[in-house]
Formats: C-alpha cells, structure tokens, sequence
C-alpha cells in the first residue's frame, strides 16, 4: 500500500516536471523574440517581457519537486555524503518530518491569503500592456507547497521503509526514463 502510494506520487512528479521542462524552451524562445524585437526592431512588448517572468516562476515553482525526486537540490554534504545508506535514510527522514513537511505546510497556509486577494480582485500587471492574470502567477505560491509536500511525503517514506526495511523496495533514480528533453 505505501509502495503503491509512493509509486503514484513519484510518476505524478516525474510527469510534471517533464512537463514543466518543456516551458525552459519556450522561455528561451520569448527571451530571443525579446531581444531581436527591443533591440534590432527598436519596438518592445512588456506583455512578452512579463511573460517570460512568467515561465520562469512556474518552471522553478513547480520544478521544486522535482528537483526533490531527483535529488538535485543543494546540500552541504561534508558529513552526508559518508554516511552510510541507512543514516542517510535517518538523516532524510527525520528532516523530512521536522522541516520539510512542516514547511510546505506553513508556505501553504501563509499564502492562502494573498492568493484568494489576488483572485477577488482579479489582479493585473501595473504595467499598462503587462499581463492581465497576475492571480494565475500567484497560484505557483499554493501549488509549490501541494507539489513539494506530496513529493516530500513521498521521500519521507522510502526513508520510513528503508529505515524499517533496511533496504530500498523502490525503483532507482538510474533506471529512471532518462533525460528530460
């Protein structure tokens, strides 16, 4: 059952942020059509310039649990990098229930908030041609924390089990589908 739970949670990631990758194309392509237009057409867009902040947010809002799933967050692993397996797993699991979990809880609840405001009003950019959805933008805040705390969730019982278990039940990152693009 908890495998079962984990293996959902963990392709729900592993679609997403294949998905979410797909916008780091299409960010680039806005930043070209940026400069080619500001620079060389002497005409600019702030909806387009917008835009590309955009991408930016979401691709690194919803690619946090990813990164998560792919272990490519930043760490200071002076002492984490000799330890063994099963106190990586102790290490991973008691950070995840004191800090990870509880935080992608307080984000959520800390932002609930400031994005039902943005929606009441319908919030658009100040700019006079920016986007008019600054409400969609500000949705990232409440997703961020969902996406996170599921994938959290996810790693905090692999390292539950392998702790109980003492060896990993699940697939390995290196016979994941490969690359992203």
């Amino acid at each position: 059952m908890k495998a079962r739970l984990v293996n959902t949670i963990e392709k729900f990631t592993e679609h997403t942020g294949r998905l979410v990758s797909w916008l780091t194309v299409i960010m680039v392509v806005a930043v070209i059509v940026v400069v080619i237009t500001r620079y060389f057409l002497q005409m600019g867009s702030i909806a387009l310039q917008e835009s590309v902040t955009y991408l930016h947010c979401t691709v690194f809002m919803l690619g946090l649990a990813y990164t998560l799933k792919h272990d490519g967050h930043v760490r200071v692993d002076i002492f984490y990098r000799g330890y063994s397996a099963k106190t990586k797993a102790l290490v991973n699991f008691v950070g995840g229930v004191l800090f990870l979990l509880p935080l992608c809880g307080l984000l959520f609840f800390v932002s609930w908030d400031y994005v039902v405001a943005s929606w009441a009003i319908r919030e658009t950019s100040a700019e006079n041609n920016g986007l008019p959805f600054i409400y969609l933008l500000k949705t990232l805040m409440l997703m961020m924390p969902v996406l996170l705390f599921l994938q959290g969730l996810a790693e905090t019982i692999k390292n539950g089990l392998m702790l109980y278990s003492g060896e990993s039940v699940f697939q390995d990152d290196a016979d994941s589908e490969g690359p992203i693009l």
